[in-house]
């Protein structure tokens, strides 16, 4: 199946767990130390349009009149909040379409709450806030337009009484890791395989492994797959950016060789004609060198 083909077909395994409103419910009341009882007060209203399928949100719900949202991530981005801000804008559109925004009467909106909760390999604290000032090129005292995005690191070692308060979570975050650290150590179908058998056997995700192994199976497969091409394409990134940092500090540093022994024979009173037999370089070289002197010397200091 072709990336792009997999990218319109995958569903998070993720989302595939807390769709149900049961166990969304029981994320729900863990985060905000709530006692909602009745999954039917969930009104589930992610969006399913394709266009948005890159950067979608994966779960995104009302609750007494509050539209939570929620995502999971395996990589750390600081463009999170900007992310949230383009899917909350087409998630209020949609909320009012059938509404008069030019009219009198007030057309209300639930309050928002983002959170995202982090399995990823790179170090990241237990809360981390994030926010959409941060991203903006100019700092301000008062920001007009503000979102804030809490990340929740679920990896074992962190948030340990959110992750046994929902069962549910913490036997999600105890599965991808026995997936991660399997995959150290053998091919990542066989490490998927032996994480779903031991999680049935030890009673972890029991119920919803056994209901749904195969797109399980094919879920993680998929995600550790795309969480590794990520990484690699950092790292390759990172290194071609290391590589031409090292041609450019290179050549800077020729250029500033040159114009130091240019300055020092100018001072000897050397020509330009005799600086570039000296150095072996054409005497237009040594003008330009010359010229870039003389513009970084402040007037009066050219002696």
């Amino acid at each position: 199946m072709s990336k792009k083909a997999n990218r319109l077909y995958k569903s998070r395994l993720f989302v595939m767990i807390f769709e149900d409103k049961e166990k969304l419910l029981e994320l729900y009341n863990a985060v905000n130390k709530s006692d909602y009882q009745d999954p039917g007060l969930l009104e589930i209203n992610t969006l399913e349009n394709a266009i948005y399928m890159s950067m979608k949100n994966d779960l995104s719900f009302l609750i007494d009149a509050r539209l939570s949202l929620y995502e999971h991530q395996s990589t750390y981005s600081p463009n999170l909040p900007l992310r949230f801000l383009f899917y909350l804008s087409d998630l209020y559109s949609g909320m009012t379409r059938d509404a008069n925004l030019y009219g009198t009467k007030k057309v209300q909106i639930p309050p928002p709450r983002f959170i995202v909760f982090y399995n990823g390999e790179g170090e990241q604290p237990d809360r981390r806030i994030m926010k959409l000032s941060d991203l903006y090129t100019v700092a301000e005292e008062e920001h007009k337009l503000e979102l804030e995005v809490l990340m929740l690191n679920i990896n074992a070692g962190h948030n340990s009484e959110l992750l046994k308060v929902c069962q549910t979570l913490g036997e999600y975050a105890a599965y991808t890791d026995r997936v991660r650290r399997y995959a150290k150590e053998l091919p990542i179908e066989a490490a998927v395989e032996r994480a779903i058998t031991e999680c049935i056997r030890e009673g972890i995700l029991k119920d919803f492994l056994e209901k749904n192994r195969r797109e399980a199976m094919q879920m993680s497969i998929y995600e550790y797959d795309e969480e590794r091409h990520i990484r690699q394409e950092r790292e390759d990134a990172w290194e071609d950016g290391r590589q031409e940092g090292e041609k450019i500090g290179l050549e800077k540093g020729r250029q500033e060789s040159r114009q130091r022994i240019v300055k020092n024979m100018l001072k000897q009173k050397k020509s330009e004609e005799e600086i570039a037999l000296l150095i072996g370089e054409p005497e237009e070289t040594i003008r330009e060198l010359i010229e870039q002197i003389s513009s970084e010397v402040p007037e009066g200091d050219a002696d």
